[in-house]
């Protein structure tokens, strides 16, 4: 009777271990469709799949999709969705959510839990997930390209608000971050600090971008190039036309450092009144000087400015325009200036045109054009005209699935058959692969990509979706490469 006993124990153990098993194993963890959340105000939908025992789930079970913290953690989950009861019984199923505008991280996690019976999957792979409040160039300093500092002291760079302009400072988003860098080449830069400003005491040059982690984000600022300076230094001063420059431009603003406590300007060696600000707006020739005073130093600074006119005009479309070679093959470009002792040159594709020395050119040829004239007595200055011609629409048959924008002039643009393009009323929507929508039009002009595309992955894939007048759709990929 005891070895009985033991043995029926001993299956009830077993019983329930197994039961334990089961039941734990309703629920299998999700898999995201999706490699980063990288939301925004215009597009916040991701997608995770996930499978489970149809069998052993009852008809008033719901499925409830769990967010964890930045880290990992389900220990205080966010609930991202919840199914009517009965809603979901076969498997695999796939549930879509929006992800909270709270969310900013790189090890997020999702679980599944169903209610009848009760089970709970373990996380998902982690991700990083972001909501992109605000994802556009924004101000910092006023715009102000330079500042300085006394020895032994700093420069405080700070995010304008709201800025100057149609700027969007992000400072109007309270849950935002940012991280301050400092440019080490022309295209390299090392992390600095946190904040949303920075008191630099190094010279350099520096920026900020918001804290969007391993999401691809326009939101950064200008670059601000800081100096240090000592009592009867010398400081530079820049005219926003150039100089020579031409005042049929208009007034020139001549700028020196920011961040001064006080500002003197002069011209001819004559106190300007009023000329206090670290900017001062003239259209006359002249020598203009500045005294700055920063608290526990000061300094100087001048510039010989020719405001000679110059005035100068083309007879075709400037780009972002683009021109189209007539049916007859050639099209005529005319320069009109009245520039003294003028000489032209012309460029296509970056080449000089031999021989084509004249105000005139005529182009047999489509590419990216560049005319330019020089003034070559009095103020010696130039002037320069960019242009592009482009065939009326090519016809080509298939719609291609890689370019390669170089500026070679060979497959810069996505080039589509003509029963896609300007007239035929069809969308062209073009998605990345982190699901933003980067382009649509119903008047497509075989243009795209308008600007240079930022090459973050090795050849980055977009998505097409084209859907003509009738509702026919075609949709495919588009590989970049350099």
């Amino acid at each position: 009777m005891k070895n009985f006993t033991i043995t029926t124990n001993l299956i009830i153990v077993i019983f329930l271990f197994f039961a334990d098993q089961m039941k734990a194993q309703i629920v299998n963890p999700p898999s995201t469709e999706f490699t980063n959340a990288c939301a925004s105000p215009s597009f916040n939908t991701y997608n995770v799949k996930f499978s489970f025992e149809s069998t052993l789930i009852n008809a008033s079970n719901q499925f409830i999709l769990e967010l964890s913290d930045e880290n990992g953690s389900f220990s205080s989950p966010e609930i991202l969705f919840t199914s009517a009861a009965g809603t979901i019984t076969t498997s695999p199923a796939t549930i879509n959510f929006p992800v909270p505008t709270t969310i900013a991280g790189e090890a997020y996690k999702v679980r599944v839990k169903s209610t009848s019976p009760a089970s709970t999957s373990s996380g998902s792979n982690s991700f990083a997930a972001y909501y992109k409040f605000q994802d556009t160039p924004f101000t910092i300093n006023n715009l102000n390209e330079t500042g300085v500092y006394c020895a032994g002291g700093s420069y405080l760079l700070t995010i304008d608000n709201p800025g100057t302009g149609d700027n969007d400072s992000p400072l109007q988003y309270p849950s935002l971050t940012f991280n301050w860098f400092k440019e080490t080449s022309p295209t390299t830069s090392v992390f600095v600090d946190s904040g949303a400003s920075l008191a630099v005491s190094e010279p350099g040059t520096y920026f900020v971008e918001t804290n969007y982690g391993s999401c691809s984000s326009n939101s950064f600022s200008n670059r601000v190039t800081v100096s240090q300076a000592s009592s009867g230094g010398s400081t530079s001063i820049s005219s926003s036309f150039g100089n020579p420059y031409c005042s049929s431009l208009g007034a020139t603003t001549l700028s020196t450092v920011s961040g001064g406590v006080s500002y003197q300007w002069f011209k001819d060696g004559n106190e300007i009144a009023d000329a206090t600000s670290d900017t001062y707006t003239t259209d006359q020739s002249g020598l203009y000087e500045v005294n700055v005073s920063l608290g526990g130093c000061s300094t100087s600074g001048s510039i010989n400015l020719d405001a000679n006119q110059f005035t100068s005009s083309i007879d075709v479309e400037e780009i972002p325009a683009v021109n189209l070679m007539p049916a007859s093959g050639t099209l005529t470009i005319t320069l009109i200036d009245t520039a003294t002792n003028p000489e032209y040159e012309w460029y296509l594709n970056d080449v000089l045109i031999p021989g084509a020395t004249g105000d005139s050119f005529e182009a047999s040829q489509t590419g990216d054009y560049k005319a330019v004239i020089k003034q070559t007595a009095g103020c010696i200055s130039s002037k320069e005209f960019l242009f592009v011609i482009q065939e009326t629409f090519p016809d080509v048959e298939n719609i291609p699935n890689l370019i390669s924008p170089n500026g070679d002039g060979v497959n810069d643009t996505w080039v589509i058959p003509k029963e896609y393009i300007s007239g035929t009323n069809a969308e062209i929507i073009l998605i990345s692969s982190q699901g933003e929508i980067v382009f649509q039009t119903n008047d497509y002009q075989n243009n795209w990509p308008q600007t240079e595309l930022n090459f973050i992955d090795v050849n980055p894939v977009y998505y097409y979706i084209i859907t003509t007048e009738d509702q026919k759709t075609k949709k495919g990929s588009i590989t970049v490469v350099k």
